[in-house]
């Protein structure tokens, strides 16, 4: 490595290509990347190498350490490309107006829920809506009431079956 970082030595750096290149490709592999995502990866790690090897420290760490964790570092940048979206799939302005005739289903159902609701058993009733309206979980439910969990469990499945039963 040192000749690549204080010559350009070309030749050490085909030498030092050879070497790692694979093990690189290997080991991206190994991380999760799809061949062909790995042997790009591996060839922008080995040109990183070339170009920043004046960086290269030997007392902070080995040639294998340094380049591979330029490798990983590569790995984990474009796993974040992946997963963030670009600018043009970001909506932008306002939403589009909802279709009518799904808008009208959706406060029919509404409705429906809301007489369905009225005739479930009070205990049953404030359950629900304490779970799905004030998205609590049961336990904390359970702490609030000093009702036993499986109590709070038991009720919330009978008042889900019930407004199950009747909105079909």
């Amino acid at each position: 490595m040192a000749a690549i970082r204080d010559r350009r030595d070309a030749a050490a750096f085909a030498r030092l290509f050879d070497h790692f290149a694979p093990r690189i490709k290997g080991f991206l592999i190994k991380s999760g990347s799809e061949p062909g995502v790995a042997e790009d990866c591996a060839q922008e790690v080995m040109a990183i190498c070339w170009h920043r090897a004046h960086l290269y420290d030997p007392a902070r760490a080995s040639v294998a350490t340094w380049i591979f964790t330029i490798a990983r570092n590569r790995r984990i940048d474009g796993l974040r490309r992946t997963r963030r979206p670009e600018p043009e799939d970001l909506p932008w302005g306002p939403e589009a107006e909802p279709d009518p005739e799904e808008a009208l289903a959706l406060r029919q159902a509404s409705d429906a829920l809301t007489e369905a609701m009225t005739r479930l058993p009070e205990a049953q009733r404030a359950l629900i809506l304490q779970a799905y309206f004030a998205d609590r979980s049961q336990s904390e439910i359970a702490a609030q009431t000093g009702l036993p969990l499986g109590t709070i469990k038991s009720r919330i499945r009978l008042a889900l079956a019930r407004l199950r039963a009747e909105m079909t």
